[in-house]
């Protein structure tokens, strides 16, 4: 089906307004007035139509799961909101975006209002806030060792870089293990969006 066919164009995304006038809107603090009234089209989970974008952020951040993230941001990569949109979807308890502030938001399709987002400008400067959990780069640097089979830590940072160069050499040495995922076609490497989803996913197979 394309995206200009008809029956896309029949496709209702999301909830229309609440049943009812405002007299039958449920009395519920965590729900919005105006989602009540036009309805909510936001890409979230059905448990959580009609709720304040703030009310979603403090639920989610009771069901955290320990797994962070983190991003280099050197050149404005822009699969760096494909690998936050995947972080949201593991309801990861961090993303770090480490050097650059400004990263494209796009790909995230605003999934990183209901994640705690940190800024660091160097790697030190990320170190020092991770101080005590285990880094562990996703890389096919020389040396690394096989995803499958490793341990990942239940308490640890998954560590990206960007899309063309990879980890920088500052931050897989900043790294305890660089972890590489087995490829058998004849590509050198991987989206790291895609990369990043394998990981995430060996992580929640490991401890979830």
């Amino acid at each position: 089906m394309t995206a200009d066919s008809p029956a896309d164009a029949d496709r209702v995304v999301g909830v229309g307004p609440f049943p009812g006038g405002r007299a039958d809107w449920p009395a519920d603090p965590r729900l919005d007035p105006e989602l009540l009234e036009a309805g909510d089209a936001r890409n979230v989970a059905d448990e959580f139509r009609y709720w304040r974008l703030e009310a979603i952020v403090e639920e989610l951040d009771t069901r955290r799961n320990p797994l962070q993230i983190a991003i280099e941001n050197l050149g404005h990569d822009f699969n760096i909101g494909s690998v936050v949109r995947t972080a949201n979807a593991f309801n990861a308890a961090a993303v770090h975006v480490v050097g650059r502030r400004r990263w494209n938001r796009r790909g995230a399709m605003v999934t990183d209002r209901y994640l705690h987002v940190h800024h660091h400008p160097s790697v030190e400067a990320f170190q020092a806030a991770t101080a005590g959990l285990t880094l562990i780069g996703i890389d096919n640097i020389p040396g690394s060792g096989p995803l499958e089979g490793a341990e990942v830590p239940r308490e640890g940072v998954l560590v990206f870089g960007e899309e063309s160069a990879g980890l920088s050499p500052e931050m897989a040495a900043a790294c305890e293990r660089v972890l590489h995922i087995t490829q058998y076609g004849s590509t050198r490497s991987m989206n790291v969006g895609a990369a990043a989803a394998i990981a995430m996913y060996e992580w929640a197979r490991q401890h979830r």
